[in-house]
Parts: C-alpha cells; sequence; structure tokens
C-alpha cells in the first residue's frame, strides 16, 4: 500500500515539474498559490516594464528568483509569484505604482 502512494506522488510531481508549475519563494509575505508563468514566445512580443521594486510589497525585486506577469503587452516583475494573484485582482493600481516609480527613476536621473 506505501508503494501505490508513493509512485502516485512521483507522478503527481513528475505532471507539476514537467507542465511548469514549478516557482520559487522568495520573502514575500503573502500566501496564496498560482504563478502566472508564460512561454518565451509569449513574453517577447511584449515589453519590459523595467520596475525594480514589487509593486505589491514595496520590496526590492531580486533578480534572481523574481516572478513576471505579463498584462496589455508589458511585462511586470514581482518579488514572488504570490504577488502576481494580489495585482491580478486590481491591475491598475498596481500599474500606476510601476509607473510612479519609473518617473522617479527618471527624475533622479
Amino acid at each position: 500500500m506505501k508503494t501505490i502512494y508513493l509512485v502516485i506522488l512521483g507522478l503527481a510531481v513528475f505532471t507539476l515539474v514537467s507542465s511548469g508549475v514549478v516557482f520559487s519563494m522568495s520573502s514575500c509575505a503573502h500566501a496564496s498559490e498560482g504563478s502566472g508563468s508564460q512561454t518565451a514566445q509569449e513574453k517577447s512580443a511584449a515589453v519590459d516594464a523595467g520596475n525594480k521594486i514589487c509593486p505589491v510589497t514595496g520590496e526590492q525585486i531580486d533578480e534572481t528568483v523574481k516572478a513576471t506577469y505579463e498584462y496589455q503587452g508589458k511585462i511586470y516583475n514581482f518579488c514572488c509569484p504570490m504577488c502576481i494573484d494580489e495585482f491580478k485582482k486590481e491591475p491598475q493600481k498596481y500599474i500606476d505604482k510601476v509607473s510612479a516609480e519609473i518617473e522617479a527613476a527618471k527624475a533622479a536621473q
């Protein structure tokens, strides 16, 4: 019986890994599932929004573990995949934060 459970668990893990539903966790305080992952081809048509700060948490984005999400032709950067779920609830609220960050960075130059 134990062997059957191990085989089922192994198949479940294999299925998740092969379908691309693998994501990393950083210091993000949100606890929900989902990733918003897209293929490289889908992302290539979109333009990077250029945000270096997560619009949801306000944290600096670690390039090694960042999550990205394409929305209306732009790729937004997040500190973790869970922030994408929050972004999806009120995208314009967070787009405004990204715009403000970009404007502040331009003004500082």
